[in-house]
This record gives C-alpha cells, structure tokens and sequence, in this order.
C-alpha cells in the first residue's frame, strides 16, 4: 500500500537529486569547473575566512576586532561541527569515485551538516556586521557552499543544514560577543 505522503527521506533524497541535477548543467564547463573547485579549496580549514577575516582587521580597529571574533568563532564552529554534530550522524559522503576534472582533499569527517557551509555562513553572518562589504562575504559564503555539492563531495541537503546551522551560529556570536564590547585578544592603543 502507498504512502500518502512522502517520508522525510523520501522528501531529502528528492531534494539532493533535484540540485545535483541542477549543477550537471555546469559541470564540465571549464570557467565553472576552475570556479567552484577553487572556492572548495579556500573554504578547506576556512582559509578564505581567515583571509578576508584579516583584510577586514587592517581597515580599521573596528575591523581589527571583527577580524578578532572571526577568528574565535571559527575555532568554535570548527569543534561543534566536526567533532560533535557530524560524529552524532554520520551520514556517508556522496562517493569519492567518481570523474573529477581537477583533484580535491578526501575529507574524514561525515557528511552532515556541511562544514564548508557552516563555516560560510558564520564567517558572512560575523563579517557583514558594519561593514559596507557584505554583499561580498554572502557571495563568497554562497559559492563556497554550492562548490560542495558541485564538486560532489557534499549532498545538498548537507549544505542547506550547514547554511542554516552557520546562520544560527553567526547570529549567536553577534549577540554574546558584540562588536562593540572590548574582545580580550585586541590591541588597546
């Protein structure tokens, strides 16, 4: 007998597919290829993060303590998502055997919730505070997470989690940590 409605697995597996099919329009396609490989690449261990993060910091004190909390809250998102929330799942990986143009880190950790996402969307959520350059740190945000499904190392809805739990984070820290109380690692001068 058929369910009337369909399960939640059901719906999430719909989902993954309907936006892995989506990328298979670019995929192959060299300038989208060198785009998003290279955005999954920077996202690895935040290393763009921590670059605009210090960018940010040399624009002024108010930059510097932006680029201060950054810095924590990157750490803090770092150990909440890879060693508690993806050792409670554990969901497998999208598989590793497959073409890829250009080569790519394995990654150890489970697939859920995607950490490149996560530490995305904290990093824009953190960095856009006051700063008249937000739009670039959501776009950044948004690449570096669409590049996991591209590079078919994360399902979709590893990534829409990781967005949400990235915005949640984000939003968090702004409000224990904000801009505009003294953050103990900052220079006083």
């Amino acid at each position: 007998m058929a369910r009337p409605f369909p399960s939640t697995r059901d719906r999430i597996r719909r989902f993954d597919a309907c936006a892995e099919s989506g990328f298979d329009h670019l995929r192959g396609i060299p300038p989208a290829d060198r785009l998003f490989y290279a955005a999954s690449e920077l996202g690895d261990f935040s290393l763009a993060w921590v670059i605009l993060g210090c960018l940010r910091g040399l624009r002024s004190h108010h930059g510097e303590r932006a680029a201060v909390r950054l810095g924590g809250a990157l750490v803090a998102e770092s150990i909440m998502v890879n060693a508690v929330i993806k050792s409670v799942f554990r969901r497998s990986r999208p598989p590793w055997d497959v073409h890829r143009p250009l080569g790519l880190r394995r990654p150890l950790t489970s697939s859920f919730p995607s950490g490149h996402a996560t530490s995305s969307f904290t990093a824009a959520v953190l960095l856009s505070e006051d700063d008249p350059l937000w739009p670039l740190y959501w776009g950044v945000a948004a690449v570096i997470a669409g590049s996991r499904v591209y590079v078919k190392i994360h399902h979709a809805s590893d990534v829409a989690a990781g967005v949400a739990v990235g915005v949640a984070m984000g939003l968090a820290i702004r409000r224990l940590v904000p801009l505009g109380r003294a953050l103990p690692l900052t220079a006083r001068g």
